[in-house]
């Protein structure tokens, strides 16, 4: 009977050794098992996957996108090897068609991609242009160039381009070259620019906008022909609000995305320069200037005169209203930017003076 039961305890004392001999086997490997998916899932985490895609594996996602046009069939379009680098866009109507004609024209033969907003709908009358097939149109009535950048520049969109130049269409460039420009900026590391303004041909808004002739840059960046980099740009965009399409003050808060020291980084071109004709197209002003004689008309007579006329136009003027809501915007944006202040608790002026101490 004890030898029965010992025999019977042997088994079982023999089979328990294995049994537990084997789940310990077990535990060992769900131990290893788990460990090894606690690192992956802390490696994981460490990747921090933007919103929205946390479902998709990482090789799948293509976070940007280009202005490249695609075939509907046959072989796609590859990228050349030295392919544009840079993207310049313009607001434009069919009544200034001569003078965009001249800058995108210029442009191309630099390698730019173009993009064409167009404020007053008629996309159809540039087909004649042997560039228009080239460019990129997007029309929508009546919108500004800050409406439509804040719309179709976005950042992920255009991360493809070293220098974005968001410009006017009233704009003379016999004097400007743009390889020597995307020279001098890329030399003096210039996040922020924009081309001299010849003082005796232009409608100057700013006078520290004019053009220095005895200096090659200076510093101040207004609004009516901007050039931005990649990484400038990706903070501008950011402060363009979305329903203050004049994006007055804008101006004077570039510096916050200059990169760096915005009494560096940020400057005007002096040596390479255009001309402001400060034409009244966007708003429909029956004043309108419509080809080259009337803007070299327009430049000779700021040239005699160094300074505007006072606007003759009626309470009901398009124009005036334009410029009364410009000015209503430029209040609200400065007291958004008051107020985002006042509410950011981490927020640091980087560019604030420290307090003078009393000796």
């Amino acid at each position: 009977m004890f030898s029965a039961v010992f025999f019977c305890g042997s088994h079982f004392v023999v089979t328990d050794y294995k049994e537990g001999f084997h789940y310990s086997q077990k535990f060992l490997s769900w131990g290893l098992v788990d460990a090894m998916h606690n690192a992956i899932s802390k490696n994981c985490e460490a990747q921090c996957r933007p919103e929205g895609i946390e479902a998709l594996p990482k090789g799948i996602v293509s976070k940007t996108s280009d202005f490249v046009m695609q075939p509907l069939w046959g072989p796609r379009t590859q990228k050349k090897p030295k392919s544009s680098t840079n993207l310049l866009a313009i607001a434009v109507g069919i009544k200034q068609k001569d003078c965009v004609n001249k800058i995108v024209k210029k442009f191309l033969s630099s390698d730019f991609v173009v993009m064409l907003f167009h404020y007053d709908g008629n996309v159809n009358d540039w087909r004649d242009l042997e560039w228009s097939g080239r460019a990129i149109h997007v029309s929508a009535m009546n919108q500004t160039k800050w409406w439509y950048a804040k719309r179709f520049l976005h950042p992920d969109i255009v991360s493809e381009y070293a220098f974005i130049f968001l410009w006017d269409e009233d704009l003379g460039i016999e004097n400007f070259n743009v390889g020597r420009y995307l020279s001098i900026i890329r030399k003096e590391g210039l996040e922020i620019s924009q081309p001299g303004l010849d003082p005796d041909n232009s409608e100057v808004h700013h006078d520290f906008t004019a053009r220095d002739k005895r200096s090659e840059i200076h510093r101040f960046v207004e609004m009516m022909a901007p050039v931005f980099s990649r990484a400038s740009w990706r903070c501008v965009w950011h402060m363009i609000q979305n329903d203050l399409v004049h994006a007055w003050g804008l101006d004077f808060q570039l510096g916050y995305c200059a990169k760096g020291d915005r009494t560096q980084n940020i400057g005007i071109v002096d040596s390479e320069y255009i001309v402001h004709y400060g034409l009244p197209t966007l708003g429909g002003s029956a004043a309108n200037k419509t080809n080259a004689e009337e803007q070299d008309q327009a430049a000779k007579n700021m040239s005699t005169s160094k300074q505007l006329a006072p606007s003759k136009s009626s309470p009901s003027d398009p124009r005036t209203e334009v410029r009364k809501l410009s000015f209503v915007e430029l209040e609200i944006f400065k007291s958004r930017w008051k107020k985002a202040i006042r509410e950011d608790n981490c927020w640091v002026d980087p560019y604030q003076k420290p307090p003078q101490q009393s000796k």
